[in-house]
């Protein structure tokens, strides 16, 4: 299935060097999550405080929240280098090793998609962070013997859509634990305004809001639409961003207010039409609409369920009452009723 523009994962059209260049340095420029922040700020300056390095930090939710930046803005606040990598890259426990051994004192390891390490490197992992040592097996069979590593004190920094599957004697290492929430009308708004200035876009505060307002809760997206939305204004508009302009490029998008678009409206309506509104279960709905269960439920249902549009039940997923305003349908479907 192609790519959705509303897609809050990373897509090949997001250009590394524009994103960071959007990204804030600090937890003053960062936008949102003020509760995460205020307690970030307090651990930052008294680990600083003390010469040590700061508590392993586990940051979960839904994607394109900011936390990969969130990463960079505590390596930054610390004063300390950054080293990246993710889950699925790290196949062996050699891999690991060699990333751990490279790090200098205090500095940060962030792994993104925590939750797909694999249990032998994860294994490695433990005595990492507890005693800052790292055990090497020597030989094989009856002979081997095994060597213990001083390592500096480091601080290990995980991102995972799916906190739930993280095992336990992991999570448990972890001693910050925060999960990122979706962003305010407000806050989007505010992000749009920066990223537009960073972009040399002239965005006008109506527009502005047009954008924040379908973009799903998520920075991601919201920065996305915004270089969408500056290529209509540039060549239809004279490169200014209006009310008017935003509203004519997201109808252009297929995007409708909200930030809905024609895959959410299709699981919609195969609810209604084909499930008379629900209960179904989460696979069946999946095979349905030709999409994966797991994408199903951590990319699509929790901005539908944000929107009060769906709901889950112990018998499966259904629509709620509101679907039908906002859908403009009755509550018995005609079936050659459209959307648009």
């Amino acid at each position: 299935m192609e790519e959705r523009i509303v897609s809050a994962k990373r897509q090949p059209e997001d250009d590394p060097q524009i994103e960071i260049g959007l990204r804030p340095r600090s937890l003053q420029e960062y936008v949102g999550q003020e509760k995460i922040k205020e307690k970030l700020s307090i651990y930052i300056k008294a680990a600083m405080q003390r010469k040590e390095a700061l508590d392993h930090v586990l940051l979960y939710g839904p994607p394109g929240l900011g936390k990969t930046t969130l990463a960079h803005i505590i390596a930054w606040e610390l004063g300390v280098n950054i080293r990246i990598t993710a889950g699925p890259a790290i196949e062996r426990p050699g891999d690991l090793a060699a990333i751990l051994t490279n790090l200098g004192h205090g500095d940060v390891l962030f792994i993104d998609e925590i939750h797909r390490l694999s249990r032998t490197v994860e294994e490695i992992l433990y005595p990492a962070m507890e005693d800052n040592a790292l055990d090497i097996i020597i030989g094989k069979g009856p002979g081997a013997r095994s060597l213990r590593l001083d390592l500096p004190p480091f601080t290990l920094i995980g991102a995972t859509v799916r906190a739930g599957l993280l095992t336990s004697p992991l999570r448990d290492r972890f001693g910050v634990v925060d999960r990122l929430d979706f962003y305010t009308g407000a806050e989007l708004e505010q992000i749009i305004t920066r990223s537009a200035n960073i972009l040399n876009v002239k965005t006008e505060q109506e527009g502005a809001a047009v954008i924040a307002g379908a973009s799903r809760g998520t920075p991601r997206v919201a920065n996305r639409l915004l270089k969408r939305v500056r290529d209509y204004a540039q060549i239809r508009a004279g490169n200014i961003i209006t009310k008017a302009v935003a509203e004519e490029a997201l109808q252009m998008l297929q995007l409708d207010s909200k930030g809905l678009d024609e895959i959410d409206r299709r699981l919609l309506l195969a609810l209604i039409e084909k499930f008379e509104g629900g209960p179904v279960g989460l696979d069946t709905l999946a095979a349905c609409i030709s999409e994966e269960p797991e994408t199903l439920e951590d990319v699509y249902e929790p901005y539908l369920m944000q929107l009060g549009l769906l709901k889950r039940t112990a018998r499966g997923r259904m629509v709620t009452s509101e679907v039908y305003a906002y859908l403009n349908l009755k509550p018995k479907l005609d079936p050659q009723q459209k959307l648009w």
